[in-house]
């Protein structure tokens, strides 16, 4: 994979990860994030300095659409490895979305590592958090992988 696919898919990703949000806070369809992404609107340069192609309009779609189908599905794969007495609906609006998007992926990027999908979910972390939620998404996708990619070597 050359540089500008790398940067394509990374642009997907942190386009996902605003769109949830944005679905979340505004009650956006799915319809309108990505009519935004395709206009150019997501992600938000300002918020990541990686992001100077133009977005995986595919992958953006997959993370989208699947992380809105399987909502329930994810939100249980994730729920089952927080801290005790943690609860999703608890953390940060855009942890939850960093969260959803990630598992979305595993789920259904079995093409891509198990690794590189969670480096690349724990640097859009890093972009928005400065505290401990990197290694706390880290920690968190990387048990629910297990559960995402069950059967699959290395996972």
């Amino acid at each position: 994979m050359n540089q500008a696919e790398i940067a394509s898919r990374r642009a997907a990703r942190l386009g996902a990860v605003q769109a949830l949000y944005q679905m979340e806070v505004s009650g956006a369809s799915t319809a309108d994030v990505i009519a935004d992404f395709v206009a150019g609107k997501l992600p938000r340069e300002t918020e990541a300095t990686y992001t100077e192609s133009e977005g995986d309009l595919e992958l953006f779609k997959v993370l989208i659409e699947k992380a809105v189908e399987r909502q329930a599905t994810l939100d249980r794969a994730i729920a089952r490895h927080l801290s005790k007495g943690w609860r999703l609906d608890r953390l940060d609006a855009v942890a939850r979305a960093i969260l959803r998007a990630g598992a979305a992926e595993l789920e259904q990027q079995r093409d891509t590592p198990t690794a590189v999908v969670i480096n690349e979910y724990v640097d859009i972390a890093k972009s928005f958090f400065e505290g401990p939620e990197p290694g706390f998404i880290n920690a968190a996708l990387d048990a629910a992988a297990r559960d995402l990619r069950s059967g699959e070597q290395g996972a």
